[in-house]
Formats: structure tokens, C-alpha cells, sequence
């Protein structure tokens, strides 16, 4: 069993903005799989089904970014789900725009949501697909979370439509054949 997370921002507020695209991407994979979301009692939208012919928990926690291991903690002890087998799909700002990297485990780099799920599971050692949603044009922190916090342009989300295509199937290749297979086909 597998779960795959994608991290946002609830609420219509956050819809189509930089630090949402682990939100689009596990839409876009699950709709691919056909596994639908139901709100649960884990401070997360929670859908159940299979892909690459395993059975896959598909997760948006609703906890805002920067507590999303509150929300992934709990589940992954209630599946009785290995640290290995969480799948966690995040942006990141120090990545060119639509640059896909497939890591098997490692530090938080600065992304909140990443810190809290390690910090909640109390290890490091889980995959995780980034997509880099560009680097911020400022350096203090209200130029940083008004990036992060922005929307794309046009031109930005035609490249980063085919980045999700890329991620969706670089999640499946994970599944299937694991990480350094989904790393050697699919980051760049």
C-alpha cells in the first residue's frame, strides 16, 4: 500500500497559486486513477483506490502547508502505511519554473510542508516529486510568501501542464518500479 500526498492550501483563497501545484498534481493523478476524495476525520480530503496495481491512499491535507504532517502522521499509522511507501508531491521555489525532481528521501530544503511531515514522522526517509515553481524575485519574507502565495501566468501554467503530465507519471513509475527508476526516466 501506498500513500501519495500532495501538498497545498485549502479553500478557494489558495486555487492556481504557486504553493497549490501538490494540489493540482494528486487531482491530476487521481483523476487519472479514478480514486475520488472524501473529507475524513484526519484534517484531510482522503480517497482510497488503486494505481500501478497497488492499493493507493491518496491525501490533501486541510491543515494549511506549513502543519500538513499533522495531517500525514496520523494517516500513514492508521493504514499502517511504511515511512518508504509515502509518496509526498510539493513545489519548490529554488527550482527553475517546470523542473521535475524525484528524490528517494532528504532534508525539508526550507519547504514548510516538508518540514512538518519529517518532523511528524520523525524521519526524512519518504519520496518525494518536486516542482519547481521558480525562484522568488524578492528576498524577505513577505516578497517570498506573496511568490509563493501568487498565481500563474498563462504562459506559466502551459509549462507547467506538461510538468504535471511529468510528475503524475514520474508518482506511477515510483509505485511500479520505485524511485530510481521514476528518477532516471523523469527528473529534469
Amino acid at each position: 500500500m501506498y500513500m501519495v500526498v500532495g501538498l497545498g492550501n485549502p479553500g478557494r483563497k489558495y486555487v492556481n497559486t504557486r504553493h497549490n501545484i501538490g494540489y493540482d498534481v494528486i487531482d491530476a493523478f487521481c483523476a487519472k486513477n479514478d480514486i475520488k476524495f472524501k473529507s475524513s476525520r484526519f484534517n484531510a480530503n482522503v480517497g482510497t483506490g488503486f494505481a500501478g496495481g497497488e492499493k493507493i491512499v491518496a491525501v490533501k491535507p486541510t491543515t494549511y502547508m506549513n502543519s500538513s504532517g499533522e495531517a500525514v502522521a496520523p494517516i500513514a499509522d492508521y493504514y499502517d502505511i511504511p515511512i518508504g511507501n509515502i509518496i509526498v508531491i510539493s513545489d519548490d521555489k529554488s527550482m527553475e519554473l517546470g523542473k521535475l525532481r524525484t528524490r528517494a528521501s532528504g532534508s525539508a530544503g526550507g519547504h514548510n510542508g516538508l518540514k512538518s511531515i519529517i518532523l511528524c514522522l520523525g524521519s526524512d526517509e519518504f519520496p518525494r516529486v518536486k516542482i519547481g515553481i521558480g525562484e522568488p524575485r524578492g528576498e524577505t519574507h513577505d516578497e517570498i510568501v506573496n511568490f509563493v502565495l501568487g498565481r500563474f501566468s498563462k504562459e506559466e501554467t502551459e509549462i507547467l501542464t506538461k510538468t504535471a503530465v511529468r510528475a503524475v507519471l514520474a508518482v506511477e513509475e515510483i509505485i511500479k518500479s520505485g524511485v530510481r527508476d521514476a528518477i532516471q526516466k523523469y527528473n529534469g
